[in-house]
C-alpha cells in the first residue's frame, strides 16, 4: 500500500489525473508520492467515497489511498491545479479508450482562452477506436487540435492497476516526441517502485498496447480449450511477430517490440490471472459466448479493438492470421476449436 507523500517543495510540478477508474486512481497514488496531485472524476458518488474513506473499492477493492490525495468532480478545477505550480504541469488522461476523444475536446475547450502552463498532455489508453481504427495518438491529435503543437505523450508498458496501487514494483514507458514531456513524466512517476523508460516511437508503444489484448484473448482461448504451454509459447511468440508486422506498417520501430510496452506486455496480459482479456479468452474457450460475458460485466479492450486492427490491417494488405482468428470466435460464430485448426492448417512458411 502505497502511504502519503512527504512534504513537497512549492517548485514541485503539479499533477492532474482525469478519470478516477483502475488506472487512473493507481496512477494518481503514484505521483502523490512526487507532487501535488488531484485526481478528476465525473461520478459526484465516487468522488465522495475517495475523499471521505481513502478508499475506491469498485476499482481498487482492499487498497488504502493516501489521505492527501483528493478527487474532484470538476473539470476546470483540475486543469487549473496542475498549472499552479512553479514549473510546467501534467495531465495525465486515465480514462478508456472509448472516453478519450471527448475528454480531450473538453480539455482543448477549457484551455484555449489562455497559454497553458503544462508541460503536456500524457494518454494512457490502449487499443483502436471501434469506429475509426484510430490508435490513441490519432485521436488525441483530433480531439486537442484547438491546442496545436501542444506536447502528447503515452504511458504504458506491463501493469495491473491493482499491483500498482499495492506499492509493486513496476516498469512503464514514456513515449512522445517532446523530450521535455518525456522528463517531466519522469518527474512525476519515477522512483521508489517505479521506474519508467523513455522512448520517441509513440506508434510502436501504442501499436504494442493495443495488439497484446487480442493475443491475450487467442492465448485465454487455447488455454480455455487445454491446448498446453506449447501452444501458449507458439501464440505468445507469433503473436509479437503478427504486432511487429502490423506496427512496422504503421511507421513504428522493430525493435520497440521487444521491449516493455511489446514483449513485455503481451506476457503479462497473455499469461496474467489479473487480464481481463486472458479472461474472456478462458471463458470462451471453456463455451461461453461473447454476448454473455459481455452482459455479465466482463469488458476487455481486445475484444473492442480486433475488428479495428483488421480493418486497418486489410487496409495496409498485411496477414494477421491471429487476429483474424479472434475476430472469426468472437463475432462471426466460428468455433474455437475450428479457429485453431485453421491456425494449424496454414501453409508452411520462414519464421
Amino acid at each position: 500500500m502505497l502511504s502519503s507523500a512527504p512534504t513537497v517543495s512549492p517548485l514541485k510540478q503539479h499533477v492532474s489525473v482525469l478519470g478516477a477508474g483502475a488506472w487512473g486512481t493507481a496512477l494518481a497514488c503514484a505521483a502523490h508520492a512526487h507532487a501535488p496531485t488531484l485526481l478528476w472524476a465525473r461520478d459526484a458518488k465516487l468522488v465522495h467515497t475517495i475523499n471521505t474513506q481513502h478508499a475506491s473499492p469498485r476499482y481498487l477493492p482492499g487498497i488504502q489511498l493516501p489521505d492527501a490525495l483528493t478527487c474532484t468532480a470538476s473539470l476546470l478545477q483540475a486543469l487549473e491545479h496542475a498549472q499552479q505550480g512553479v514549473a510546467p504541469g501534467l495531465l495525465i488522461l486515465g480514462v478508456p479508450l472509448a472516453g478519450l476523444r471527448a475528454l480531450c475536446e473538453q480539455v482543448a475547450a477549457q484551455l484555449t482562452e489562455k497559454k497553458p502552463h503544462l508541460a503536456g498532455i500524457i494518454y494512457t489508453c490502449k487499443g483502436l477506436e471501434a469506429d475509426s481504427a484510430l490508435l490513441p495518438s490519432e485521436i488525441a491529435h483530433a480531439g486537442l487540435k484547438a491546442l496545436d503543437q501542444f506536447p502528447t505523450a503515452v504511458l504504458s508498458g506491463p501493469s495491473f492497476a491493482l499491483e500498482v496501487a499495492r506499492g509493486l514494483p513496476v516498469a512503464l514507458t514514456i513515449a512522445s516526441q517532446a523530450p521535455a514531456l518525456r522528463q517531466a513524466a519522469i518527474d512525476a512517476l519515477h522512483g521508489g517502485n517505479i521506474r519508467v523508460y523513455t522512448s520517441s516511437d509513440v506508434l510502436g508503444v501504442e501499436v504494442g498496447g493495443a495488439l497484446k489484448n487480442i493475443m491475450a484473448i487467442a492465448c485465454g482461448v487455447g488455454d480455455g480449450l487445454g491446448m498446453g504451454a506449447n501452444a501458449r509459447a507458439a501464440l505468445i511468440t507469433r503473436g509479437l511477430a503478427e504486432m511487429t508486422r502490423f506496427g512496422e506498417a504503421l511507421g513504428a520501430q522493430a525493435a520497440t517490440f521487444a521491449g516493455l510496452t511489446g514483449l513485455g506486455d503481451l506476457v503479462l496480459t497473455a499469461t496474467g490471472d489479473l487480464s481481463r482479456n486472458r479472461q474472456v479468452g478462458l471463458a470462451i474457450g471453456r463455451g461461453q459466448a461473447l454476448d454473455t460475458l459481455l452482459a455479465s460485466g466482463l469488458t476487455a479492450e481486445g475484444a473492442r479493438c480486433a475488428r479495428a486492427v483488421r480493418q486497418r490491417a486489410q487496409a495496409l494488405g498485411i496477414e494477421m492470421p491471429i487476429t483474424e482468428a479472434v475476430c472469426n470466435v468472437l463475432f462471426e460464430g466460428v468455433k474455437p476449436l475450428e479457429a485453431v485448426t485453421r491456425l494449424l492448417s496454414r501453409v508452411a512458411t520462414t519464421e
